[in-house]
């Protein structure tokens, strides 16, 4: 358990280290406003998405309705003719 703790302790201490010598100084700021015009955009997005899907749900599920029917009969057909034989 001592060997655990010794070597979690080696790792926070060399990431510190680390993140202090190897990460430059900046002198920008992002405005918060900034960012919530970000979360709207994709928000907007994520919405407008979705109401395609709502709108066109309809001819989307008649679409794999009829592929569905059409496997199922190629299928059947199948079974037919083995049977027949």
């Amino acid at each position: 358990m001592k060997k655990i703790g010794l070597q979690l302790t080696k790792f926070v201490y060399f990431f510190t280290c680390g993140w202090y010598l190897f990460t430059l100084p900046v002198h920008a700021y992002i405005d918060p406003s900034a960012v919530t015009y970000i979360i709207q955009a994709v928000a907007g997005v994520l919405i407008a998405a979705g109401a395609i899907l709502t709108v066109f749900r309809h001819k989307i599920f008649a679409f794999f309705k009829k592929n569905k029917k059409a496997d199922e009969s190629e299928k059947s057909s199948i079974e037919f003719k083995d049977v027949d034989d």
